[in-house]
């Protein structure tokens, strides 16, 4: 089952948590403002969890403007239940038939035994796997423990993997099936999607985000040999807007005086209020009271025109990294 980080909640996680606070009844009703894909990808999550954590919930209230004591009520119904129950309210019996597409998409019970296990031994099991199987079986772990899998995998494989991983768009539900049957008898011996996954240049990025630097530029230097567009998507993802939270001020003050209002307007709309707050206090407090001014009246924008704004800042800040006027950090990345 997923573990839930209070820090590191995903949208779709926030979103899971929060309908399982307010009820079956009101996630009915949101689910028939959603499309197919959106309930899926909700779904996949709340399916994952075991346990909701306190902090989470408290994390996924406050950004909400709620008050706990307002809505926490028992929850009685396992994650999975909930699931089943609230899309069965919401469309009867094609509500079950999305619970089960989504069964199937979190990946056979073989795969969650595989989470279990740690990151050396799973890539053990992995190493003499052809590299379609090893990315298959990669894009249904966890981010974290599939790049921290990546890092015990032979170092002929990694590059054909993450390729493959970017290239990875639908797989037949038998043949993921047959993967799992095949893993069946090897975890056995140490006791130990809808018919689709989705891949993408995205996951193959927050997979390698979690296989260390070093790593990263090692493996998508393979990949830009083979195919230089693919590596250049994957960079792009490498860098999210929100972790600015972990670049130092000194970075932030460079990066305000090369970037336009606008496109820091925009992205603003679309960030946390941590990330928020981290450019406000590195501006003057005038022009931070101004901006602040300026996104309270601001109506509501396409999340596109935000992404664009967002890749605009964080493509001007690689710029300025690989010139040597900044450094960009990732994760909890230390420096010595």
């Amino acid at each position: 089952m997923a573990k839930i980080d209070p820090e590191k909640l995903t949208g779709p996680q926030k979103a899971a948590i929060f309908l399982m606070i307010m009820g079956d009844e009101f996630t009915s009703q949101v689910y028939k403002y959603l499309d197919e894909e959106d309930i899926k990808r909700i779904g996949i999550e709340m399916a994952k969890i075991d346990y909701i954590p306190a902090e989470a919930v408290k994390k996924v209230l406050e950004e909400a403007n709620m008050e706990a004591k307002e809505l926490i009520g028992d929850i009685t119904l396992s994650p999975e239940e909930f699931l089943k129950q609230s899309l069965i309210k919401a469309y009867g019996e094609k509500g079950k038939e999305l619970f089960e597409e989504i069964k199937k998409e979190v990946g056979p019970e073989t795969f969650k035994k595989l989470k279990r296990l740690d990151p050396k031994t799973i890539a053990s099991f992995l190493a003499n796997e052809h590299p379609q199987t090893i990315a298959i079986i990669l894009v249904h772990l966890d981010s974290e423990l599939a790049g921290q899998v990546l890092q015990f995998l032979p170092e002929k494989l990694r590059g054909e993997v993450l390729l493959r991983i970017a290239t990875l768009s639908k797989v037949d539900p038998e043949i993921v099936q047959e993967i799992s049957d095949a893993l069946e008898s090897e975890l056995q011996s140490v006791g130990g999607a809808l018919g689709k996954k989705m891949g993408g240049p995205e996951k193959a990025a927050e997979i390698l985000s979690h296989a260390g630097r070093d790593l990263e530029e090692e493996v998508l230097a393979d990949i830009e040999d083979e195919n230089p567009t693919l590596a250049e998507e994957i960079r792009k993802y490498l860098f999210t807007f929100e972790d600015f939270l972990n670049v130092d001020d000194f970075a932030i003050q460079t990066l305000l005086r090369e970037i336009s209002t606008d496109d820091l307007k925009l992205a603003l709309k679309g960030a946390s209020p941590e990330v928020r707050e981290k450019f406000f206090r590195n501006m003057s407090k005038r022009a931070a009271d101004v901006l602040k001014e300026e996104l309270e009246m601001m109506g509501p924008v396409r999340v596109s025109e935000v992404e664009k704004a967002q890749q605009n800042i964080i493509r001007i800040a690689k710029k300025l990294e690989q010139e040597g006027k900044i450094v960009l950090t990732k994760g909890e990345e230390e420096f010595v």
